[in-house]
């Protein structure tokens, strides 16, 4: 039996933008459309509207690594992804499954999860709900990642582990060290981006819908997956862990790993086309 859609809510929610020594310098004022399906048991599912956009992927700069490059401009159709990364209670009462988790929390985002993990787990979820659900493309990523910004982190020029998970003995600009927590923390911890997605940065490496390659010389300029015609081993993955300096979770940052791969940083959120979702929100308004 298809699981119910519940509702379409606007949320408002604070965003946070700091300056090279990671200090507050704007408080901003957003909005955005949530999409919530009722997955049972108390457990729901948030889908964030997207809105459909054009930006420049990759490094602008020389701050960054040779497979962020060539920076291009990139357009994007509209699309949800979810507000958080799949949690362990999400996992669970999709999949009917309990993974041997690093970090253990019913809020906390699923570990150990491969590539084709994260697959399979749209394909269940896909089939309970009559929604089409999919890993996000690497581009949808970094969009929704940078939500309008051009720095390094949609927060600003830095970060600091009072805005994200990561390494806080490690600094990118002037900031000051912070602390190295050794774990996942639960989703939504942190303020979010513009769009209202949380974790972009940190926490835990998210699995793209892409293969893997070496550069952006090639790449599509609509924001669909880039997949080779014989499928590659190896897939895409974005936003850094909370095992990683702050230059590993930058907005443009990549990681190149095998498919079957689940290691304790892995994980992933979810997306789905917009014409699908919108035409379920008619249905509630």
């Amino acid at each position: 039996m298809p699981l119910k859609p519940e509702e379409l809510t606007e949320e408002e929610y604070e965003v946070i933008i700091v300056d090279k020594k990671g200090d507050i310098v704007q408080r901003q004022k957003h909005r955005c459309m949530t999409y919530i399906q009722d997955l049972g048991n108390g457990v729901i599912l948030e889908m964030v509207q997207i809105p459909a956009g054009f930006f420049t992927m990759g490094t602008t700069d020389f701050s960054g690594y040779s497979d962020e490059r060539p920076h291009r401009q990139v357009r994007i159709l509209s699309f949800y992804m979810s507000k958080y990364l799949i949690t362990q209670e999400q996992w669970e009462i999709v999949t009917r499954k309990r993974k041997p988790y690093r970090c253990i929390g019913p809020k906390r985002p699923v570990d150990r999860v491969s590539w084709n993990d994260g697959n399979d787990f749209c394909k269940i979820l896909s089939k309970k709900s009559g929604n089409l659900y999919r890993l996000p493309t690497e581009a949808e990523w970094e969009y929704a990642c940078r939500a309008g910004t051009r720095t390094a982190f949609h927060y600003g020029e830095t970060i600091t582990t009072d805005l994200a998970n990561y390494v806080g003995e490690h600094t990118y600009l002037l900031e000051p060290k912070g602390i190295y927590r050794h774990v996942s923390t639960d989703v939504g911890s942190f303020p979010p981006n513009a769009f209202g997605l949380y974790d972009m940065h940190g926490n835990e490496w998210e699995w793209c819908a892409d293969d893997w390659h070496e550069n952006y010389s090639g790449a599509p300029f609509d924001g669909s997956a880039w997949k080779d015609r014989i499928e590659s081993a190896y897939k895409v993955m974005r936003g850094g862990s909370w095992h990683e300096p702050p230059v590993n979770c930058r907005s443009a940052a990549r990681l190149r790993m095998d498919a079957n791969e689940a290691e304790d940083l892995f994980g992933f959120r979810v997306a789905a086309t917009a014409g699908q979702m919108d035409d379920l929100r008619t249905d509630h308004i």
